[in-house]
């Protein structure tokens, strides 16, 4: 069925002095008469229009995530509630938006109480609506139909999201909001993305359509003079997707968020943005005008919020005018009595679990992260082997070892905070892990399903870390249990990256099984890791990812973050058209062999074949954004002679414990060429004369000559043909020379010849050789 719940006018004051256009879409909203304008109450007029311009205040929000309480450089709900009451005071004509992701992966605060503090918070804000995220539908599209919608006095918009296989809108499209006589359209939509962001199976009613068809479609829907389908005066875009990064290039590139933005140039007056969790305030140039459109986005945890301040001729309803900036929110305003209420009461209530105590850990276990952020803030990297991506997976393998699995892959975007060793208060000691703490890291309460991969499968799962283009998260790095390591190599096609697999230090084949524990969202194929959705002898453990952890630290407390990579990059240089061979020199390029934030950042990597340590280097601790190559080094080495065969590559950081054995085979060693006859200095060796080499004779068939004419045994330099001009230098010295043969199919062989003396200044005698 089509979203069918009624436009919501609210209870409080500031609802009722503004009337609401909502739609379900032209075409099935027309057809049953349910487009409608709907007029406020009798006792509550719209604010009057005078004649002089009129000023609209607009605050956004986007990616709250339950985050309630104040803690630097979150603010806290009760500023964000001061902020919008106290803007409201200063001009009436404010309206309060949300671009999505205000619940889920929430602070143990609201995610005790399924987020229904952070939903009462924002119904005591009067938010004025919310375009869908894609944590709304963490527990699924029936949790966001039946718990979230009802519980919310405030509607959420998704113009793209249609019923399984139609085009009928499943969820309202746009919302128009009368203020001061001026009509302003919100149309919203959300991430193409959403199969990959949420399980699969809670959405599957659902289609997630192309963003900029829908937007375009409403907008020009909304600006086409038919009043029965909704009229704005000025439209805005409400996104649950975002820049990869700050810049204009970025929010304009190519990606599904830059032809968004592309696309709706001149259609709309401003978009507000959401999920890459950045601050960015942006202005867009539209193609053919001298006008910008503004863009922003409001970072996340109520950090920082956007404001759109906008001017409009009151007689002909033009924007006059638009302006938009994002600022932090901590100090912007009093906190407000009434929500500061509503957050000391859930603060009590999660108390009592929250500060049970789980255990030790010994150190922080932390996420990656990167130095991308607004003003060189410190940003997640969810690219990045992190300490507490590999402990999870590592408690999710112990917690389902009895049901026969051997590997754990964790995903990056399901770790939601970081475990820190250091007290956070009085009740906390150093080093104490509360239940708090845990849950804040996993909140999303996913089962662990075991599945059974082929080697050739489990290799396609990790060379699908690189998502898809266009993706706002180029790269996704599994944490991967203590069972397994492997190395890949960034220089290579898609598809041909990751190199040997290794379980407990053997080498996984193609055909291999092997037993697989991930959480019920990566199950489904979430995060585009498609190929676990296709494992066989899947089963639902129906043991939570959560309490698996809780239960791992009550195991082993205290805990101790492993600082070894469990993966790391690795490129050699090309080998000769036999292979490598014992004497070759090759160049090694490293990189992951450190993480992004934790151990030593001045460490040396060793490189070792066949026992035989062949060069270290140090390694370049720079971080590399949005990725997995943070601890770089290059060396050149040469490969030990004798040696053929497979051999044990081994790249060890010792600082650290990395150690991965990489298989190196190594082609037989070619044989010598046989020489015959030695080379032969042919013509008087006197100043001024030019003696020439008679080549040696060998045992090999179209054999190549090079040369080097040695005095006294010492290279000339230059020369290097088959004949010298001796030279006044050379008088009363000793000449010979080097002949070097080549010839395929035999290693090269240098044989020198006999010396002769140069008239002049006595010599010193013949060399022995």
């Amino acid at each position: 069925m089509p979203f069918s719940t009624p436009p919501r006018l609210g209870g409080d004051a500031h609802r009722a002095a503004a009337r609401r256009t909502t739609a379900l879409g032209t075409a099935v909203a027309v057809a049953l008469g349910l487009v409608t304008l709907t007029a406020a109450p009798a006792s509550a007029e719209p604010i009057a229009i005078s004649d002089a311009p009129v000023e609209i205040d607009i605050l956004t929000i986007n990616d709250l995530h339950g985050r309630l309480e104040a803690a630097p450089p979150a603010a806290g709900a009760a500023v964000l509630g001061g902020l919008v009451e106290a803007t409201r005071a200063a001009n009436p004509n404010t309206l309060f938006i949300s671009a999505g992701d205000s619940i889920g992966a929430s602070t143990f605060t609201s995610f005790i109480q399924n987020d229904e503090p952070t939903l009462d918070v924002l119904n005591a804000m009067g938010l004025d609506l919310s375009t869908l995220g894609n944590h709304e539908f963490d527990q699924g599209r029936a949790d966001v139909d039946d718990r979230v919608i009802p519980n919310s006095d405030f509607p959420y918009l998704g113009a793209n999201i249609y019923e399984k296989g139609t085009q009928t809108p499943a969820y309202q499209e746009y919302e128009v909001i009368e203020v001061d006589g001026v009509d302003i359209g919100f149309i919203g939509v959300l991430t193409e993305s959403m199969p990959s962001l949420v399980s699969p199976d809670g959405i599957a009613t659902l289609d997630f359509g192309d963003m900029t068809a829908a937007a375009v479609r409403v907008a020009d829907q909304l600006q086409d003079g038919v009043a029965a389908n909704g009229e704005a005066d000025v439209v805005i875009l409400v996104v649950h997707e975002g820049a990869p990064s700050t810049t204009l290039e970025a929010a304009t590139g190519d990606s599904e968020f830059g032809d968004l933005i592309r696309g709706v140039l001149g259609k709309v007056d401003a978009v507000v943005s959401g999920h890459t969790h950045l601050q960015y305030d942006l202005e867009v140039p539209v193609p053919g005008t001298d006008e910008v459109m503004p863009l922003i986005q409001g970072g996340q945890y109520g950090e920082a919020y956007g404001h759109l301040e906008l001017t409009v001729d009151p007689a002909s309803s033009e924007l006059l005018s638009i302006t938009a900036g994002v600022k932090p929110l901590v100090g912007a305003a009093q906190p407000d009595p009434e929500i500061a209420a509503i957050v000391a009461e859930a603060v009590a209530f999660a108390a009592v679990a929250g500060n049970a105590s789980l255990g030790e850990i010994t150190d922080d276990f932390l996420r990656g992260i990167d130095f991308t952020g607004q003003n060189g803030a410190v940003n997640e990297n969810r690219g990045a082997e992190s300490t507490l991506g590999n402990v999870v997976a590592d408690a999710q393998l112990w917690a389902t070892r009895d049901l026969g699995t051997e590997i754990a892959l964790m995903n990056p975007g399901g770790l939601r905070a970081n475990l820190l060793f250091a007290s956070s208060g009085a009740q906390d000691p150093a080093g104490n892990l509360t239940f708090r703490e845990a849950a804040n890291v996993q909140p999303f309460a996913n089962t662990l399903f075991t599945m059974t991969l082929t080697g050739a499968q489990l290799r396609s799962v990790l060379e699908q870390q690189w998502q898809p283009a266009g993706s706002s998260r180029p790269f996704l790095k599994l944490g991967v249990s203590s069972t397994f390591a492997y190395d890949y190599d960034p220089t290579r096609p898609a598809g041909e990256r990751i190199g040997t697999m290794l379980l407990n230090g053997e080498p996984v084949t193609a055909g291999q099984q092997v037993r697989v524990v991930v959480n019920s969202f990566l199950a489904a194929g979430g995060d585009n890791f498609a190929t676990l959705a296709q494992g066989t002898q899947r089963a639902d453990s129906g043991r939570i990812d959560l309490q698996a952890f809780v239960d791992y630290v009550g195991a082993f407390s205290p805990i101790s973050p492993d600082l070894a990579q469990r993966s790391v990059g690795l490129s050699l240089s090309a080998p000769g058209p036999d292979g490598y061979r014992g004497g070759d020199e090759v160049t090694i390029t490293l990189s992951s062999l450190l993480f992004t934030n934790q151990g030593d950042r001045e460490a040396d990597v060793v490189v070792s074949l066949g026992g035989e340590v062949l060069g270290s280097a140090p390694i370049d601790a720079t971080i590399v954004a949005r990725s997995d190559e943070t601890g770089r080094a290059t060396l050149t080495v040469t490969l030990p002679e004798g040696l053929s065969g497979p051999q044990q590559l081994v790249i060890a950081v010792p600082d650290n414990g990395t150690e991965i054995a990489v298989p190196l085979e190594l082609a037989a060693p070619l044989p010598a060429i046989e020489v015959l006859r030695e080379p032969k200095i042919v013509g008087p060796a006197v100043v001024g004369k030019e003696p020439r080499v008679k080549d040696p004779r060998v045992a090999a068939d179209d054999a190549q000559f090079a040369y080097q004419w040695l005095r006294d045994g010492v290279p000339i330099d230059g020369a290097t043909a088959s004949t010298y001009r001796v030279t006044a230098g050379d008088a009363g010295t000793w000449l010979s020379v080097a002949v070097t043969v080549t010839a395929e199919g035999f290693a090269p062989t240098t044989t020198v010849s006999d010396d002769r003396r140069v008239p002049g200044k006595p010599g010193p005698g013949p060399r022995v050789r």
